[in-house]
């Protein structure tokens, strides 16, 4: 039986003449094929305008501030709005790139989709999605005419673990 098992297979069963030549335009049709089957579908529509599909996002992330800062009323105390800004999830905010110390990310601009503890990843007017780390950065956003700027340096955390953080007051860091 172990004679049966480990025995070698003819030579007519694996030889060149049980091989399917295969020309160069098979070949082609194959590779066609495969990489076709294995790319993802995506509508043409879809890749156009991806800033455009999270604007809505935007209007909610809007109507969120107002709502968690009682109305932004021009009376406001710039103190409490800025307290509940750092506070506030920023997902859907419109940010700006202010000051850095890499002058390649000053003047980005765009809305942030995900934000991690030591960057935001933001889509930008011109559909590109740009991670921006929060380490020496400035960062400024614009809810009905009220301005403020965040300094990353001091945002890192999480927007869940900075819900419940308590901010203290110190002084700003040269970029």
């Amino acid at each position: 039986m172990e004679g049966e098992l480990y025995r070698r297979l003819p030579y007519r069963r694996t030889g060149p003449q049980c091989r399917q030549p295969q020309g160069s335009e098979e070949a082609k049709a194959f590779v066609n094929a495969f990489l076709k089957r294995s790319m993802p579908k995506m509508k043409d529509e879809a890749i156009q305008d991806i800033y455009a599909l999270f604007l809505p996002l935007h209007e909610l992330w809007k109507q969120y501030i107002r709502d968690l800062c009682h109305g932004l009323k021009p009376d406001a105390q710039p103190q409490m709005v800025q307290s509940k800004l750092l506070k506030a999830d920023l997902h859907g905010a419109i940010v700006t790139v202010t000051k850095s110390k890499c002058p390649t990310y000053v003047g980005i601009t765009g809305i942030i989709l995900q934000e991690f503890k030591h960057v935001f990843k933001i889509i930008t007017k011109e559909d590109k999605l740009k991670v921006v780390p929060k380490l020496n950065n400035v960062f400024s956003l614009e809810i009905d005419g009220f301005i403020s700027y965040i300094y990353g340096s001091k945002f890192q955390l999480r927007a869940s673990e900075r819900s419940a953080k308590k901010f203290k007051l110190k002084g700003t860091i040269d970029l």
